[in-house]
């Protein structure tokens, strides 16, 4: 019974001793093996490893390749037209000896922190080299390759390996922005202001093309109703002295038959005249008047 209570805590105390000197590396992950703070093992490849109880332990770092982002960073182009950046990077850890030499008992969280200061220093360097112009055309590609080569160099001293860089958003500080709209809408509305100018000078072009047109078509139609008026009192007198030449003393009573009712046309029929003025030549006596028509015919 004493050798039996001896031996139970003996293989209890083996087998948690030879559970505590196994330990298992995911696929997704590298291990380091510490004896007294020191690396005495690297396992990068999956599967089960040993190592000595209590005086080891282990280590593990993600393999797979990891996400970082950076917050809103401010940078100044050569045009000195504030920007306001956001990006993210894409790292893993390449050398997992260095990256624990470099971050210590940090691990990725101080690691990722340096990074972030490496590639605010990349941004800026690199978005301050050009111009805003630049930053928002289609060589933002072109930038960000640049932003990344640069990390790159000093990402390896930490053990990383940046991956890839990219701007998500590129955007103005607020006071900049209102700064720029407002000055956007005074150029849209001296814009506005040139194109109605364009307009108001155009319409009038052609309304004085068009009272030009008037003038000539009413000076052209007045022309020729001047024209057609001559011509026609030019054929009525012609009627006129061929009726008089032909009998005279017929045309002078038709003369004084219009005279007579011009003269007593409307309300106006008061006259003073003389009684033996020649108006009354035809209205003396009915008998006078048809004698001297006859008179003239007979001639």
């Amino acid at each position: 019974m004493r050798k039996t209570a001896l031996i139970l805590p003996v293989l209890i105390l083996a087998a948690i001793g030879a559970l505590s000197s196994i330990y298992i590396v995911d696929e997704r992950e590298k291990a380091l093996v510490l004896q007294f703070g020191r690396v005495v093992a690297v396992k990068e490849d999956p599967g089960l490893a040993f190592k000595i109880p209590l005086i080891q332990q282990v280590v593990t770092y993600d393999d797979r390749i990891l996400s970082r982002e950076v917050g809103p960073l401010e940078v100044t182009p050569l045009d000195d037209r504030r920007l306001v950046v956001d990006a993210f990077a894409r790292y893993r850890i390449a050398d997992i000896m260095q990256f624990r030499e470099a971050v210590g008992a940090g691990g990725v969280a101080f690691a990722e922190s340096r990074l972030d200061s490496i590639l605010r220093a990349q941004t800026r360097e690199v978005l301050g080299s050009v111009s805003s112009n630049d930053i928002l055309s289609s060589d933002r590609a072109t930038l960000m390759l640049r932003i990344r080569n640069g990390a790159i160099t000093e990402a390896r001293d930490l053990g990383l390996e940046v991956i890839d860089v990219r701007l998500k958003r590129t955007d103005l500080p607020q006071a900049n922005l209102e700064a720029t709209f407002a000055r956007m809408r005074a150029e849209r509305e001296r814009e506005a202001a040139d194109e109605i100018a364009r307009g108001k000078e155009a319409a009038q072009r052609v309304r004085a093309q068009a009272d030009r047109t008037v003038v000539e078509l009413v000076s052209d139609a007045k022309r020729q109703a001047e024209i057609i008026r001559g011509e026609a009192d030019a054929r009525r007198n012609a009627i006129f002295a061929e009726a008089y030449g032909r009998d005279p003393e017929f045309f002078e009573f038709y003369r004084s038959l219009n005279a007579y009712e011009n003269a007593l046309a409307g309300n106006n029929s008061s006259l003073v005249l003389s009684p033996d003025s020649e108006f009354f030549n035809y209205l003396n006596t009915a008998d006078t008047a048809g004698k001297k028509a006859a008179a003239g015919r007979s001639e």
